[in-house]
């Protein structure tokens, strides 16, 4: 488990792969919805990140969503995604359910799959990433 770091907000920080067309889609979704004013969102592939100073792996946050909890607790992949959903209005209502054990694991499963298959999806235009492919 990476090291808790404290944060300067009292909600949660999610870090996201920013050049991943359908993971910055979602964020954008994510801004939009009453609650997200309360969510920090840092784009890992952006020059200014460094997953050390954050204290989480640089190698581990680039296979799946993570989000640091307002006590500095991280969670990834679908367990991320609730800690998200908890915090808008409007998704809040689907977190019994996809809490629900067999919900869960299937969402576990398909989340496991997607993260596979991510680095092949494809990535947005960029220049000023490290991350960028020259």
């Amino acid at each position: 488990m990476e090291k808790p770091k404290s944060t300067s907000h009292s909600g949660i920080t999610v870090y996201y792969d920013g050049l991943c067309q359908l993971c910055s889609r979602e964020i954008a979704h994510y801004r939009k919805l009453e609650g997200a004013e309360n969510i920090a969102f840092v784009d890992i592939t952006s020059s200014g990140f460094d997953a050390n100073t954050e204290g989480l792996d640089p190698h581990k946050i680039h296979k799946s969503l993570h989000v640091r909890d307002s006590e500095g607790q991280i969670f990834t992949g679908v367990e991320a995604f609730i800690v998200i959903w908890t915090q808008l209005r409007s998704l809040k209502k689907i977190v019994p359910f996809v809490s629900f054990a067999p919900v869960k694991k299937t969402l576990e499963a398909g989340y496991f799959l997607f993260a596979k298959i991510r680095p092949l999806l494809p990535r947005k235009k960029c220049s000023d990433s490290p991350y960028c492919k020259t």
